[in-house]
């Protein structure tokens, strides 16, 4: 079942395989980020909630510090087993953490590629 709205992203997103846990009006559930950009992420679970639903989300990153807390997210599109979500609130904190976890994936991306840029990472 594919659920889908329009939008635009404005921000490269980077692969990544960071656990989550997430919570919305109907639910609590585990998965993993399977990229991740300075606005969203997509996320791969068992368990979907509705497109439009508001979600709190909490991102083990590389760092294992403490988890990355997303107050609040806006989920953008659902398809089987996973979801887009659009980070709504994210205080400065975690957005220096997402920032810092971000700048170092480009730097790796780069040595890699330093040529030319990854096409699966590129704006929709």
């Amino acid at each position: 079942m594919l659920i889908s709205q329009s939008y635009h992203r404005i921000y490269l997103r980077y692969p990544t395989q960071y656990p989550l846990i997430f919570g919305w009006a109907s639910g609590v559930s585990e998965g993993l980020v399977t990229n991740l950009s300075f606005s969203g992420c997509t996320v791969q679970c068992d368990r979907t909630p509705l497109v439009g639903a508001e979600v709190r989300v909490s991102i083990l990153l590389p760092d294992r510090t403490q988890a990355l807390s997303i107050e609040s997210g806006t989920v953008k599109w659902v398809e089987v087993h996973q979801f887009g979500l659009e980070f709504r609130h994210l205080p400065l904190n975690a957005r220096q953490r997402l920032n810092q976890t971000l700048r170092k994936a480009l730097i790796h991306r780069l040595k890699i590629h330093p040529s030319r840029p990854d096409q699966s990472a590129m704006p929709a």
